[in-house]
């Protein structure tokens, strides 16, 4: 496999759809044909691993490249992490949704110097082709393939098959608390129902930082003290009793973060 800096630096609308084409070909292979050894190399166990797409139709799980900034749009980090904490059918759907919003970035970030009748020639390109989420459930290709992207979280909740155990997002709450960050706070005198209703309204645009699922007052989740974001603990394997003695929480991204170097 090549390595993820790897770059084709492609000019014109033709070679930017070309270099497209070939990278979600890769993805789709590693999504589809060759599923059992992308998932066996997508172990939670490992640090924050990356699906990256080649131009030559190949794909590589590795790690982020090590350039601030990078060479070209990264992926999304830390696909492996709530790989055994969903079903699997769920778990490549979500990869999936983040392989077509990253073959977009990287489309977008060749296509950043088109004039405005380029861009819109290229889109329509990538348009014409199902998503790598259309190809991964089964769904028929639709006319606004961008939407599928957008709104994942919305077809999975009108799609009984979808199976993402109807997840909203991810909030700075637990089911009886206000977690001070890692450490849970002592439940107020509330009664459950009253809490539950109140967490979710006020929470329920916070999403999981993990794996996208909205807020539910029934799991336990925590934040990180850096970026702020926040997460289910199964996602990224912080039990309650762990975070009670943590005083300084970091996520997996913040974790992996290296600071610039300087001459």
């Amino acid at each position: 496999m090549e390595g993820a800096s790897v770059s084709t630096n492609p000019r014109s609308v033709d070679e930017v759809f070309k270099d497209f084409r070939g990278r979600r070909a890769g993805m789709l292979k590693a999504l589809t044909s060759e599923v059992e050894e992308f998932y066996r190399q997508c172990d939670p166990e490992k640090e924050n691993l990356c699906l990256y797409g080649y131009p030559e139709e190949t794909w590589e799980v590795n790690l982020p490249a090590e350039e601030v900034p990078p060479e070209l749009p990264e992926p999304a980090l830390g696909i492996n992490f709530a790989r055994d904490g969903m079903q699997r059918k769920d778990w490549l759907s979500l990869v999936a949704v983040h392989s077509d919003a990253w073959l977009l970035a990287v489309a977008f970030y060749y296509g950043a110097r088109f004039d405005k009748n380029e861009r819109k020639r290229l889109f329509n390109s990538i348009n014409e082709l199902p998503t790598v989420f259309d190809v991964v459930t089964g769904k028929k290709p639709v006319k606004e393939k961008a939407s599928v992207v957008v709104n994942h979280n919305n077809n999975n909740n009108n799609n009984n098959n979808s199976g993402r155990n109807k997840t909203k997002s991810a909030a700075k709450v637990q089911r009886t608390a206000e977690p001070v960050k890692a450490k849970p706070a002592p439940p107020p005198p509330k009664e459950d129902d009253d809490l539950e209703d109140e967490d979710e309204e006020e929470h329920g645009d916070t999403f999981c930082g993990t794996c996208g699922g909205s807020y539910t007052a029934d799991e336990f989740w925590i934040g990180c003290d850096i970026c702020e974001k926040w997460y289910h603990g199964k996602c990224v394997k912080i039990t309650p009793a762990r975070a009670e003695h943590i005083k300084q929480y970091k996520c997996p991204a913040c974790s992996n973060k290296r600071a610039p170097s300087f001459p």
